[in-house]
């Protein structure tokens, strides 16, 4: 008779398999969290950059100059990435939609709150009405962007970033307006800027010795509490 040499593994050299393996996962996810919480910030930042040269284009082109006086207004995600008509804004009757567009096409999946989800962000853009206070987007471009006051929101507007699950997705949040200066708060006051159900009201991050009240066409104050209560400062 022939006798097999092969044996399996004692459970002692199972439970050190298993202990290794604990051990390796127990220090690898949190790595690996934090490379996706990182790389996540990364791309939004990314992006409100490059809003800033969408919004600059889109103005300075007078894509929209609802009040025909030969300067251009700011314009929403629909209006940059081609998806509401031109005419959206109450001005001159023009059927069109950006042609061609300055934002990608990802950026025309709006809800109806003016909310877009990209790389686990969430972004909205306010403009100002005639008061200056913010106005969102509807995601269809019908009359509520007519709000947006035509002499107002060819000197202003700001947008915001934010985790789409805050601890999972990105733990900072992001602001920039027409100044080009990104701004960044790491919600450790009274905040908690999460998911849609929880996003920056419009006049968040500005000085909290302005106007307030929704008022966008005021002053920020980098380093100082804002309306939120929360400190914005300068990303460098």
């Amino acid at each position: 008779m022939v006798k097999s040499n092969n044996q399996g593994f004692t459970l002692i050299e199972l439970m050190i398999v298993v202990a290794i393996i604990a051990i390796i996962a127990a220090i690898a996810v949190p790595n690996l969290l934090s490379a996706r919480l990182a790389a996540n910030e990364s791309n939004a930042i990314s992006t409100l950059r490059q809003l800033v040269s969408a919004q600059a284009q889109f103005q300075q082109g007078g894509s929209i100059d609802a009040d025909s006086d030969g300067t251009g207004e700011y314009g929403f995600f629909g209006d940059l990435s081609g998806l509401y008509q031109l005419d959206s804004h109450g001005g001159p009757a023009n059927a069109n939609t950006l042609t061609p567009p300055v934002l990608a096409a990802s950026f025309r999946n709006i809800t109806a709150a003016g909310m877009v989800t990209k790389g686990g962000y969430i972004f909205q853009i306010w403009l100002p009405d005639a008061a200056g206070l913010g106005v969102a987007e509807d995601g269809v471009g019908n009359a509520l962007m007519a709000v947006a006051d035509a002499d107002n929101a060819e000197l202003a507007w700001c947008a915001y970033a934010w985790p789409g699950n805050l601890g999972q997705t990105g733990n900072r949040a992001f602001f920039v307006n027409q100044q080009g200066e990104i701004l960044y708060t790491n919600q450790s006051v009274n905040q908690a800027y999460d998911g849609a159900a929880n996003a920056p009201v419009a006049d968040a991050a500005f000085d909290a010795a302005g106007a307030g009240g929704g008022d966008i066409t005021g002053n920020i104050d980098p380093g100082n509490a804002a309306i939120d209560g929360e400190t914005w400062v300068t990303l460098n």
